[in-house]
């Protein structure tokens, strides 16, 4: 039998692993490219799927409620109108402490805006300066002329006209979902299962949805009953200073803190801007915000951690990832739904990728000094080194030879009977 020759197993080894190379980077781009055509979706379906997603994260919240008035013998048709009249019961009622002293700072807005020009006449030098460097660069690049920017002037009615229809269809499409969504949750859940083909599929499915359920509902539950608390802690504490409208400050801190960084963000903006147009001395500035800063800081190191718990806490920067991203899709309603879809996406993860623990065979020993990160860390090196032991032990065993092709006693090859 002829040898093939080494330069050719070689070949062969190379353009196998170019196939192999190739292989993976054809996946790679078919990723890419159903992440890009997601993100294009995601985008041109906001005025749909934004406010259907809205109306499923609200139904799993009132799902609860819903079983509730359902023990009462209360058809589930029934029960969903109950659940919509009731959210629309709450909006209106945050409606109401908003409208009066909104229209109010409204009103008061150009004396406002004025003494924001007046507080802010101090930065006119360094801006003067900054214009005297833009003249700098723009010679040494060429040219003299400094950069400008043109803002066309449009009317704000026009705008408003365009922009109405397309808010009440949203708004229309998400009372609609959230009614039908309530009302045949069952039914949906049911069809699912009936999907299933296999009874460990069902039994994950069915896990799926009542921990998505149990997760989101707390969550937003907790988080509702939390953020009222803000609210009223906001309101005593701006009525205790002197704040002007203290019940809109405490009622724009109780929706605000639904967007985790960005609404709080948003809210110590706001409170700033107020003081330093409604205040002359410093402390008087400052001090709404350090209110507000100290409440909020409570509020996320005691309360939140006590009511939420660490079963439904996620990385903060993983949080701040989905808000960004979906801020940038969807606007506002993106950021209501942004924690509530990495619950959902951490559910579906954890039944469809059921991972176990990495515990060593021999755990280290916990000390007095030890905090669970380091119990876990030390965990893990032992895993390594018994996993380095295991590989050094299998390298001493002696392998066992085969005999070259043809070679074999009766010429039968081996591994064949």
């Amino acid at each position: 039998m002829p040898k093939r020759p080494a330069g050719a197993a070689a070949a062969d080894f190379n353009e196998s692993q170019f196939e192999r190379v190739l292989n993976n980077a054809a996946r790679l781009a078919m990723v890419g490219i159903g992440f890009a055509v997601l993100l294009v979706m995601l985008q041109g379906g906001q005025v749909f799927l934004a406010p259907v997603t809205l109306a499923i994260v609200v139904g799993l919240m009132f799902g609860p409620v819903a079983d509730r008035v359902e023990s009462w013998g209360v058809p589930p048709a029934l029960s969903a109108g109950v659940v919509v009249l009731l959210l629309l019961a709450v909006i209106a009622g945050f409606a109401i402490l908003f409208a009066v002293p909104l229209s109010e700072w409204v009103a008061r807005g150009p004396l406002i805006w004025e003494k924001l020009q007046s507080q802010l006449a101090t930065l006119k030098e360094p801006l003067e300066s900054l214009g005297d460097f833009q003249e700098q660069v723009g010679t040494v690049l060429g040219t003299g002329d400094a950069m400008s920017v043109t803002v066309e002037d449009g009317s704000t009615v026009t705008g408003m006209a365009m922009l109405a229809p397309a808010v009440l269809a949203q708004v229309a499409i998400f009372l609609a979902s959230l009614y039908f969504f309530v009302a045949t949750r069952d039914h949906i859940r049911m069809s699912v299962l009936s999907m299933c083909v296999t009874r460990r599929m069902r039994w994950r499915t069915a896990h799926v949805f009542r921990e998505v359920e149990y997760k989101v509902s707390r969550f937003l539950l907790s988080v509702t009953v939390i953020n009222l608390g803000v609210g009223s802690a906001v309101s005593l504490a701006m009525w205790l200073i002197g704040m002007p409208s203290p019940l809109l400050w405490g009622a724009m801190a109780a929706v605000l803190n639904y967007i985790p960084y960005v609404g709080q963000a948003i809210m110590v903006t706001v409170l700033l801007a107020v003081g330093l147009g409604t205040q002359t001395e410093l402390f008087n500035i400052l001090l709404p915000v350090a209110c507000y800063a100290g409440i909020n800081f409570v509020e996320g190191q005691i309360f939140t951690p006590h009511f939420i718990g660490r079963s439904l806490t996620l990385n903060p920067f993983i949080i701040f990832l989905s808000i960004t991203f979906w801020i940038w899709a969807w606007g506002p309603v993106g950021g209501l739904v942004a924690v509530p879809t990495l619950l959902i996406a951490q559910s579906l993860l954890t039944h469809a990728l059921p991972s176990r623990p990495v515990m060593p065979r021999r755990p280290v020993r916990r000390t007095a000094r030890m905090t669970d990160r380091d119990e876990l860390l030390a965990n893990a090196a032992q895993v390594i080194r018994e996993q380095r032991e295991d590989e050094e032990e299998e390298g001493l065993k002696p392998k066992r030879e085969e005999p070259p092709q043809g070679t074999g006693p009766t010429g039968i090859e081996p591994g064949t009977t």
